[in-house]
């Protein structure tokens, strides 16, 4: 595992120099179950285990229009009835889209590329969308489009002969009012991601992230990663992104908030009515907040398989550290738990260029069209385990980890044809690393 493994401290248990690192530190859970990413970090508080109860109900209610005794207000147009509703056991979504027994898990994002903004990222609503389209609707109201989605599939080759195959999604969207949509409309089809490990994410200084960022890559190594700016609601300024696919959210609170207004329809402390009145009280908002803040982080399994250890050095002889940090220090957080702690989650949360294959030429806060945040890759072996069936990159075109890796482009495509020129040992030994995180 090499020199990391002889760092000890700074949030992991007093351990021996030959002792593994723990991937959420002093959070980090035992469990490589379906459940893996559904339980409270180990070292919360009574006082704050009960408050993750608390905030895990909020995250399992399900809305209903008003007027209603229980849980009012949903839409009139929506996504989803319920945070659990996208994210199925706190993980990744499905590609799916439009009714039946998943509803819709994917979403789709909207903008225009110029126009009169009112957003103060300048941001340009789509008139009849907004920014994200709502294909559900309330009981006599008209969702604001039908969505559908299809794929395409190719094949590609390894440099040793085998083949493998790719798709790529596309989605026709039919406004439900017979309007036709505006011909320069810019869209990003968006999966769910995972909610575990969010609070130590949050906690992690931006002085941290600033230190690796290399925006004109004076290193001279191909990677340049950035920190996007994005607008704060409540401090009504930019303020440096770090979470969703391209970092457009600036901390959990604002992203919680985002979602109950955008994927069910729901004002609330940040996003009110008109009148300031909201349907969602923060003691709600707070407890969902706190609950994904605290969940805690799976443990690694197999770090003395030797397959594992060949596949970890594969990993960081094409490159792949360099984007995906494997270690990072949180600082302080109002969640004492969370301050102070080594964690491991491959990911440096900041916007990198993946070329034009992966590109959905849709900008969000400073971040263009081809970049995209580094996901983090902790629980990553455990994504299909929680939810079968479950798919990775930002609109789930991937099925599995070596189609996400033959997708990277722009800065990681020397990685990505390291990759492709590996024996079929080596890839072997890559993805069974990947899928002991």
């Amino acid at each position: 595992m090499g020199s990391l493994l002889l760092a000890a401290g700074c949030g992991d248990e007093p351990v021996s120099p030959e002792a593994p690192p723990r991937a959420g530190g002093e959070t980090t859970i035992d469990n490589r179950t379906s459940q893996a990413f559904a339980l409270p970090a180990p070292n919360l508080s009574a006082e704050h285990e009960d408050l993750h109860r608390k905030g895990d109900a909020a995250f399992a209610a399900l809305f209903v229009p008003g007027p209603a005794p229980v849980n009012p207000g949903l839409g009139p147009t929506y996504n989803n009835t319920s945070c659990n509703g996208c994210h199925l056991r706190n993980g990744r979504g499905m590609p799916v889209m439009g009714q039946g027994p998943q509803r819709t898990q994917l979403l789709v994002r909207v903008s225009l590329p110029e126009g009169t903004p009112n957003h103060p990222n300048g941001a340009v609503p789509v008139p009849g969308f907004g920014f994200q389209i709502q294909d559900q609707a309330v009981y006599n109201v008209r969702p604001e489009a039908t969505v559908t989605l299809a794929w395409t599939e190719s094949q590609g080759q390894y440099m040793d002969g085998t083949t493998y195959g790719m798709r790529v999604p596309s989605v026709t969207i039919v406004p439900t009012d017979g309007s036709a949509l505006p011909p320069n409309m810019l869209m990003s089809l968006r999966l769910p991601p995972p909610v575990f490990g969010l609070g130590l994410l949050e906690a992690v200084d931006i002085a941290t992230l600033e230190s690796m960022a290399d925006p004109s890559d004076r290193d001279g190594d191909g990677i340049s990663g950035r920190v996007n700016q994005v607008w704060d609601v409540r401090t009504q300024a930019l303020a440096p992104g770090r979470f969703g696919w391209k970092a457009n959210s600036p901390n959990l609170t604002q992203q919680s908030a985002e979602a109950y207004f955008n994927d069910m329809g729901l004002s609330n402390p940040l996003f009110p009515e008109a009148d300031g009145t909201f349907e969602v009280s923060a003691a709600t908002l707070n407890a969902a907040v706190f609950y994904a803040q605290s969940l805690g982080v799976p443990a690694r399994t197999s770090l003395e398989d030797a397959q594992v250890k060949l596949g970890e050095a594969k990993f960081r002889a094409l490159g792949c550290e360099k984007c995906h940090r494997e270690t990072l220090e949180t600082g302080e957080h109002p969640v004492a738990e969370l301050s102070h702690q080594r964690i491991h989650p491959y990911s440096d949360l900041l916007l990198h260029d993946m070329g034009p294959d992966l590109a959905d030429g849709r900008p969000d806060g400073a971040a263009t069209g081809t970049e995209w945040r580094t996901p983090p890759l902790w629980g990553l072996g455990l994504t299909q385990t929680v939810l079968p069936y479950a798919a990775f990159l930002h609109d789930g075109r991937a099925r599995s980890f070596e189609e996400a890796i033959l997708w990277h482009g722009g800065e990681a495509q020397k990685a990505r044809e390291g990759f492709r020129s590996l024996n079929a040992t080596d890839r072997a030994a890559l993805v069974k690393f990947l899928g002991s995180l």
